[in-house]
């Protein structure tokens, strides 16, 4: 498996092999993000296609609960079902942790749905800690052109990172 950050070329990839059902344009709003600097949208790469991806949101949570001052570690996802519980989300978020100990950072976020016990197991795992609950609110306009609003209910965890080194590509 391979880590990099996501290029113009990927997006149509990712679209492809990781759909999001209903938001056709899920992966090109994260690649604009990154490319205006608020994120960086890492795709892990399994036998040459995408497998996983995350944003590392370099401007933290949106939430107004969130008061926290630190990036966080948004969107992770693995596809297809089956190639989880496998190691990949677990080496998107130690590349997404490894960005921002480059930048100086010490303390990186991540949000879970309160639905998604597997994931909060996950986080707890690789050492993050609750802070604070929330409801994270997001828009999309669907394949029909009607923007869908949505809310869920969330725990924005925390992680003071060590210090280490790992080797993410770049671009």
């Amino acid at each position: 498996m391979e880590i990099t950050v996501c290029r113009a070329a990927d997006v149509a990839l990712l679209d492809r092999y990781i759909p999001a059902p209903g938001m056709p344009s899920f992966h090109a709003r994260r690649f604009a993000r990154q490319e205006s600097g608020q994120c960086t949208y890492l795709v892990a790469w399994l036998d040459g296609r995408p497998v996983g991806h995350t944003e590392m949101r370099w401007i933290g949570c949106a939430a107004p609960e969130v008061t926290l001052d630190c990036p966080e570690i948004g969107g992770l996802g693995v596809w297809p079902e089956d190639l989880r519980s496998r190691g990949i989300g677990t080496e998107l978020i130690r590349a997404a942790e490894e960005l921002a100990r480059e930048r100086g950072i010490t303390v990186v976020g991540i949000g879970v749905g309160r639905d998604n016990p597997r994931a909060a197991a996950l986080y707890a795992r690789l050492g993050y800690r609750p802070v604070t609950d929330y409801l994270d609110r997001y828009s999309y306009e669907d394949r029909d052109g009607t923007t869908r609003e949505c809310v869920d209910a969330c725990t924005f965890l925390v992680r003071e990172l060590p210090s280490g080194h790992l080797d993410v590509k770049p671009a």
